[in-house]
């Protein structure tokens, strides 16, 4: 019977070991997988592909060049943008990629990465729209936002807006705009230009950016040790021409 248990004990104690053989080196790489979340609604950094129904964009491909680059695979989730920060430091994802500006109060609940591009505020316009040049011109005007993005809190800063209507996505706003809602779009430089490209006619921007900005991969405090990976394989990516490719790609006309 005792030599029945010993045998049996054995074998439990190699099984363990080829498991443990045959698990992802997670102590290694920091985790098997890079689980990232975006909002795919803020074209060219991160939409749906409404032909494959895959999130695509700007952000997720630095994040699977950067994955790439570990040796890591890298998951895209699709969330909404008010709950991004929450569902990072609950641990529904490791990673945020999704235009998001280094502010000082979201660096009191996450860590940032080195910043990957330079981004500003501009006002957006109907093309036919004379009047806006400046944020002085807003004043008595309505003006629409992505609601929690930095253009919601630049527009929050400008004196004399009559009303700032609030929308999930920033296609939400510039269509509030083309229906006579609101007069202006305040939103990120690049966001703006997609929404110019791709309605040919109906929007212009009213001048140059009045912010500068810089986005950066939010983690959570804890994750210390994939946020030095994570700015080492950026940096290669940057090196290496990666970063230009993926670059060119998104915002070279």
């Amino acid at each position: 019977m005792k030599k029945s248990y010993l045998i049996t004990g054995i074998i439990v104690v190699l099984v363990l070991v080829l498991v443990l053989l045959l698990l992802p080196d997670r102590q290694e790489n920091g985790a098997a997988v890079i689980r990232v979340g975006c909002d795919a609604a803020f074209a060219p950094f991160e939409y749906v592909d409404t032909k494959t129904g895959e999130v695509v964009g700007f952000d997720p491909d630095l994040m699977r060049a950067i994955g790439e680059e570990l040796g890591i695979e890298v998951e895209v989730y699709n969330v909404a943008w008010d709950g991004i920060i929450p569902g990072l430091v609950s641990g529904n994802y490791d990673v945020i990629a999704s235009g998001m500006t280094i502010t000082e109060e979201r660096k009191q609940t996450v860590n940032f990465s080195d910043p990957y591009i330079n981004a500003g505020q501009v006002i957006a316009v109907r093309s036919d729209e004379t009047e806006i040049h400046t944020p002085a011109d807003l004043v008595g005007r309505k003006v629409a936002v992505q609601i929690s993005t930095t253009g919601h809190l630049e527009a929050e800063k400008i004196p004399g807006i009559a009303v700032i209507k609030k929308f999930n996505t920033s296609p939400d706003a510039f269509l509030e705009m083309a229906n006579g809602g609101v007069d202006a779009v305040v939103i990120d430089l690049a966001v703006a230009a997609e929404q110019i490209k791709a309605n040919p006619g109906m929007y212009k921007l009213a001048g140059p950016p009045f912010t500068t900005e810089e986005y950066g991969l939010a983690l959570r405090k804890s994750d210390t040790e994939l946020l030095e990976k994570i700015n080492r394989a950026l940096a290669a990516i940057k090196e290496n021409g990666k970063y230009d490719e993926i670059y060119n790609r998104y915002f070279s006309e």
